[in-house]
C-alpha cells in the first residue's frame, strides 16, 4: 500500500513500513531517549538520505525523531535529512506537522466539489486525538464544518457545540493526558469509555484517524443510518472490507487512505527537497504545494476510475492510478 500511495504523490520516492513493539504509554521521557537511541544504533545501516528514508507513524511524533536523529548523527558524524518530521530548529519542515489532517481535508474538499457537496455546515466526527485527527478538525473547520466528535485509545468525547480544539490540543500535545478530561473543562460535553461508539454520532461526514480497521460493518450501517454521505481516511486502512461494501452499496462517498491520507508522505518528501537544498520554505509556500499535490491526487483517483469504468469508485481509481505509475517505471527499468 504504501508504494502505491507515494507513487500518486507524482513525488519521487518508494515506500515501506517498520516499527517496533515498544509502548510510549506511561513511558518517561528518558526511557522513550534511551529506546530511540538503541533502536537507531541498529537501524542506522540500514538507511540513508538517499536510500530509506524513515518518518514518524502511530507513536512516533517529534520527540521521537528528535531522539532517533541525535543518535543517527552521533553515529555517521554527518547532518542530513535522514529522518522526516524533524524539529524546525534542525531540519524540519514548517507545515510537516499539519500536513496528513490537512490534506485528508483537501482531498475530501475536492472529492466533495466533485459530487457538489463541500463542508461547508456540515457535521463532521474525527476519531483519533493525534497530529492527523487535530489537524483534519483545525482543517475542516476553517473549510466551515463543526466537528463534534474526537477519541483516543480510552474513548470518545462528544461535544454538540462543536469540539474545543485548543482545549484538545493543550491535553494530547503539551500535557500528554487522556481527552477524557476534555469534559471536566466543558461540562456541556460527554465522555464515553470505548472507541467504537463514536460512530453512532449522527454527522455528515466522517474522517476515521485514529487507526486500522476501527469502521467496521455494523459502524458502517450506522453512520449511513445517520445520513452520513462520506468518509474519507486520515488513518491507513481504518474500514474493513465489508465496511467499504457498506459505503459502495449505499452510495457513500469514499476517500481510501492511499490517496485520502497521502499528504504526511507528500511533504515529508517536500521536507527532503528542502534538505537537499539547505534551504526552507515558509508555511504558506509549503502547505500551497500540500494543496495541490492533494488536488493531484484526486485528479488521478477521478480520472482512472472515469477510464475504466468505475465512476465514482475513488478506490479502484486509487489504486490504478498508484499501480499504473509503479508498473510503467519497473517496465521502463526491465524490472519486468
Amino acid at each position: 500500500m504504501r508504494i502505491f500511495k507515494n507513487s500518486l504523490t507524482t513525488l519521487p520516492i518508494g515506500g515501506a513500513k517498520g516499527g517496533s513493539d515498544f509502548d510510549p504509554k506511561g513511558k518517561s521521557d528518558a526511557e522513550v531517549m534511551r529506546f530511540c537511541q538503541s533502536f537507531m544504533t541498529e537501524l542506522y545501516r540500514h538507511i540513508g538520505q538517499d536510500c530509506d528514508v524513515p518518518a514518524g507513524d502511530i507513536g512516533t511524533g517529534g520527540r521521537e525523531i528528535g531522539y532517533m536523529f541525535g543518535q543517527y548523527k552521533r553515529l555517521k558524524n554527518e547532518f542530513s535529512g535522514i529522518l522526516t518530521g524533524k524539529g524546525l530548529t534542525f531540519g524540519g519542515s514548517l507545515a510537516r506537522t499539519e500536513a496528513t489532517g490537512y490534506g485528508l481535508c483537501y482531498f475530501t474538499e475536492e472529492m466533495l466539489k466533485a459530487n457538489g457537496k463541500s463542508f461547508k455546515g456540515k457535521t463532521v466526527v474525527v476519531s483519533g486525538s493525534g497530529n492527523v485527527a487535530i489537524y483534519a478538525h483545525e482543517k475542516a473547520t476553517q473549510m466551515g464544518a463543526k466537528v463534534v466528535a474526537m477519541s483516543d485509545s480510552a474513548g470518545y468525547i462528544y461535544d454538540a457545540d462543536g469540539i474545543d480544539l485548543d482545549a484538545v490540543k493543550q491535553l494530547k500535545e503539551v500535557e500528554r493526558k487522556r481527552i477524557s478530561e476534555y469534559v471536566l473543562t466543558h461540562p456541556k460535553a460527554t465522555f464515553t469509555p470505548g472507541c467504537s461508539g463514536i460512530w453512532t454520532i449522527p454527522c455528515d461526514i466522517a474522517l476515521p484517524s485514529a487507526t486500522q480497521n476501527e469502521i467496521n460493518k455494523e459502524s458502517a450501517e450506522i453512520l449511513v443510518k445517520n445520513g452520513c454521505f462520506a468518509v474519507a481516511e486520515g488513518a491507513n486502512m481504518p474500514s474493513t472490507p465489508e465496511a467499504i461494501e457498506v459505503y459502495f452499496a449505499n452510495g457513500v462517498l469514499y476517500g481510501p487512505a492511499k490517496a485520502a491520507n497521502a499528504g504526511g508522505v507528500a511533504t515529508s518528501a517536500l521536507e527532503m527537497c528542502q534538505n537537499s537544498m539547505r534551504y526552507s520554505w515558509t508555511f504558506e509556500e509549503v502547505d500551497e504545494k500540500l494543496h495541490d499535490i492533494m488536488k493531484s491526487i484526486f485528479v488521478s483517483c477521478d480520472t482512472a476510475s472515469k477510464q475504466f469504468g468505475l465512476e465514482g469508485n475513488y478506490m479502484a481509481g486509487a489504486n490504478i492510478a498508484g499501480f499504473l505509475k509503479v508498473a510503467e517505471a519497473m517496465k521502463a527499468q526491465g524490472c519486468v
